[in-house]
């Protein structure tokens, strides 16, 4: 792995980040892409203080011209893309403004697709890559307050087989992974809360997942141990898909 390159976008806090670090850790040279510079400068420059290799791109994947400029700053082969940005805004379906739930579809499902299609050309071009779509199992059974994500989430398991249905062919590979409930610390106060508390215990291993817990699912789809798997949905989630109604 020490040679290939991996783009991670949405890299600037979260999962994103994370995912960056684990593959730096593995020996990728990994760009990290997000809309706020500073911050993925950061944290490449923690990245490379800790012996990993990493550079950091301003990417907007909304704007197609913003992905294009993004992708011409990084040379040579792009090996891997782990297609992370993503938002949520949660309000009752009744209540959501179309412009809120229109500005979800194009980061969540838009965004995939920009991204996904321009590095694909050039993984074509190289002889193949590997592409994991960040989905949720959101997109696999619904939550209230979400709609415009979970439809998102849904919409980008299913281009997620279509692209690997089209793209098998170039040798690349599009998988898509569905975290359940993962703690950060944006939702650590909530699940301090009653509420949050029962909806673990909804949770058939009775806990939240650990950013941890990706690390295995999402080495598998970046690395030739899954070079047989393409279009392949994969659940993190405690158990909570399977969980009784």
């Amino acid at each position: 792995m020490a040679q290939k390159v991996a783009l991670v976008t949405g890299a600037s806090s979260g999962l994103g980040e994370h995912f960056a670090r684990v593959l730096a850790a593995d020996g990728f040279r990994t760009v990290l892409a997000a809309r706020r510079l500073d911050r993925v400068e950061g944290i490449a420059s923690e990245i490379r203080e800790g012996g990993g290799e990493a550079s950091a791109v301003v990417m907007d994947v909304t704007d197609p011209a913003s992905v294009a400029a993004a992708l011409e700053g990084i040379r040579g082969r792009i090996d891997v893309l782990v297609n992370n940005a993503g938002i949520s805004r949660a309000e009752p379906a009744l209540t959501q403004s179309v412009e809120d739930f229109d500005a979800v579809i194009d980061t969540n499902l838009r965004g995939v697709f920009v991204v996904a299609q321009a590095v694909a050309r050039r993984m074509a071009d190289q002889g193949g890559g590997a592409i994991v779509n960040i989905a949720s199992i959101l997109g696999l059974r619904v939550a209230g307050s979400v709609a415009a994500y979970a439809a998102s989430k849904a919409a980008v398991i299913q281009l997620t087989k279509a692209l690997a249905l089209e793209w098998a062919r170039h040798g690349i590979r599009v998988n898509a992974l569905c975290p359940g409930y993962v703690e950060t610390p944006l939702n650590r106060e909530f699940f301090a809360t009653d509420a949050g508390k029962a909806l673990i215990r909804r949770i058939p291993q009775r806990r939240l997942g650990q950013l941890s817990d990706l690390d295995g699912p999402l080495r598998l789809l970046c690395s030739d141990a899954s070079s047989y798997m393409t279009g392949a949905v994969i659940a993190v989630d405690g158990g909570h898909l399977v969980s009784s109604l």
